[in-house]
């Protein structure tokens, strides 16, 4: 795919630990998060890297220029209990936007990415987590057709926050 010149590509090597980093350092800055989440987003990164079935799951890193400006994974869904895989089922996972790149639509592209990938490996449904306060990402998912299924206050990465669990048919 492109658009704006921005590419999305597989994962190369330094592209799973840059995933990590980034998150950390911009939900640092944009909303305070501490150094717990960068850890969260690496262990879910390690898991994934761990569980990969190039047939079932997918990583894109967008990217212009040879600079990293995104990413998005797409798993197998699992039961947060037992890891079992619940068929039928993808997540989402890990959807970020460096703050160059927004609104270009890129974080709509990875997600269309996502869906489309979804559809090709025979899953009939997506799901994701996200927490309450992230707007614009809340705001890509209602316009892609996910509809919220629950809410839990929690307290993670230094603040009260709400989760939240989305889904859509594909």
């Amino acid at each position: 795919m492109d658009d704006h010149g921005i590419t999305l590509r597989a994962p190369r090597p330094g592209d799973i630990g840059w995933v990590a980093s980034r998150h950390g350092a911009l939900y640092a800055q944009e909303y305070g998060w501490d150094w717990r989440f960068e850890a969260l987003v690496a262990r879910i990164a390690a898991d994934v890297v761990d569980r990969f079935d190039a047939t079932r799951e997918a990583c894109w890193i967008a990217e212009r220029d040879g600079e990293r400006l995104g990413c998005v994974f797409l798993v197998q869904a699992r039961d947060d209990a037992t890891g079992a895989p619940d068929a039928g089922v993808a997540q989402l996972r890990m959807l970020l936007v460096e703050p160059s790149a927004r609104g270009l639509g890129l974080g709509k592209q990875l997600v269309d990415a996502c869906h489309a990938f979804a559809l090709a490996a025979g899953y009939t449904r997506m799901r994701l987590w996200t927490n309450s306060v992230l707007l614009a990402a809340r705001g890509i998912y209602v316009k892609a057709g996910y509809t919220l299924l629950a809410r839990e206050e929690h307290h993670s990465f230094g603040h009260a926050l709400v989760g939240e669990i989305w889904e859509m048919d594909l």
